[in-house]
């Protein structure tokens, strides 16, 4: 792992105040408590220096994709991918990613996929039917948490190989599940706050999440919090994330009781494109300038309301990491060089890529033809993507 420059000082800093611990001439419990007290900063600030240096470097870049083709062994495989909730171009690009990576493996003699449209009970009884149908690789995106744990045990105990992906799911690694590929949303975080630092500079912002208790908001929040320190002049407005539902209706009237409670708002964070969006409108219709806004999982409709405000004259400061479908690719190999027994040094987590940043003239992708939610930050290929979307 690399460490930058800032974190060796400090580490460095811990031998030096143990040899002063060491060398100095103790004459009583004041000097012992005083060298003591020495090390104990200099441990502290070595260990927040190496945590932060780790943040960008604890995962696979997300556009670093790998070679399946030397992990996909020889055994036939029946492979499944589970959703919670398949109705959106987001899960249908993903699904098409994972046919298109599977491609590379000859082996690979059937793809099934399930959608519970939103029902928890279908979604288990749905991993049910996959082991039933004699799926070797099963990948789900566990929209339920921790709920989707007892049949995803009982899948891996049947000799399944199971990947839940994108969302970190608690459990244990080779008993209720195989292996958990997932999103690295502490070091989204990290970035996201860099970012402000860098362009806002100072100012009050608000962090907009999804559901109440969303685990994943959360550690999108403490990666964001984390680097707050690093900037004096940025003031997080609310401890804890707003709930927005992840939809447009209730992220707008979450927004709306945010501008009437804090006068003075001048950065948004969000988890989601859609909360995003729903945001940049709620500020307009109140008549307010768009504050700076940096999201994820971007989609063309935000993408196409930066364009237009930027060509508009009244543009407002944006980023987003993305490549959020992608990651799929990642628990595919994972699954496949599992079963397989392959090689596969691939880390399970993985990170975004900076997909549109206003301050670095990184523009994001806007088809008007395309639809509202599609995301332009997959990793399939232009006439791919078009094909999808003209289904």
């Amino acid at each position: 792992m690399f460490v930058d420059k800032g974190a060796i000082y400090a580490c460095k800093g811990v031998g030096k105040a143990a040899d002063e611990f060491a060398n100095v001439d103790i004459k009583g419990v004041g000097d012992m408590r005083r060298c003591y007290k020495k090390v104990v900063i200099a441990l502290t600030m070595c260990t927040s220096a190496m945590a932060s240096a780790a943040v960008a470097t604890s995962g696979a870049l997300v556009t670093k994709q790998g070679d399946i083709k030397p992990m996909c062994g020889s055994k036939p495989m029946v492979v499944g991918l589970a959703d919670g909730y398949g109705g959106n171009t987001w899960r249908k690009t993903t699904l098409a990613e994972l046919r298109d990576e599977l491609g590379r493996c000859s082996n690979v003699k059937r793809l099934i996929y399930t959608n519970a449209n939103g029902d928890q009970q279908k979604a288990n009884t749905d991993v049910n039917s996959m082991v039933a149908q004699g799926v070797n690789v099963l990948i789900i995106l566990p929209d339920f948490g921790a709920a989707q744990i007892p049949a995803l045990r009982a899948a891996t105990k049947a000799g399944v190989t199971v990947i839940p992906y994108l969302s970190t799911l608690p459990g244990r690694a080779g008993k209720d599940y195989t292996s958990n590929v997932t999103d690295d949303l502490f070091a989204r975080g990290a970035t996201q706050a860099d970012w402000f630092g860098k362009n806002l500079k100072s100012g009050n912002i608000i962090f907009l999440g999804g559901l109440a208790g969303s685990p994943t908001s959360q550690a999108a929040l403490d990666g964001f919090k984390s680097r707050l320190d690093r900037y004096p002049g940025l003031r997080l407005l609310q401890n804890d994330f707003v709930v927005t539902n992840l939809n447009p209706v209730d992220a707008a009237k979450a927004v709306q009781g945010v501008i009437a409670k804090y006068p003075k708002i001048d950065g948004v964070v969000t988890d989601y494109g859609v909360t995003a969006l729903a945001a940049v409108k709620a500020f307009e219709q109140s008549h307010l300038p768009v504050p700076a806004v940096a999201t994820a999982g971007s989609n063309n409709e935000l993408s196409c309301k930066y364009t237009e405000t930027t060509k508009s004259g009244k543009p407002f400061a944006y980023t987003s990491l993305d490549g959020t479908t992608s990651i799929v690719r990642f628990a595919a190999r994972r699954g496949v060089s599992e079963f397989q027994g392959m090689p596969n040094s691939e880390p399970t987590s993985v990170i975004e890529y900076v997909y549109a940043d206003s301050g670095a003239g990184i523009d994001p992708k806007c088809d008007p033809s395309a639809p509202p939610d599609a995301d332009f930050s997959s990793a399939l290929p232009a006439d791919k993507l078009k094909t999808l979307f003209s289904q």
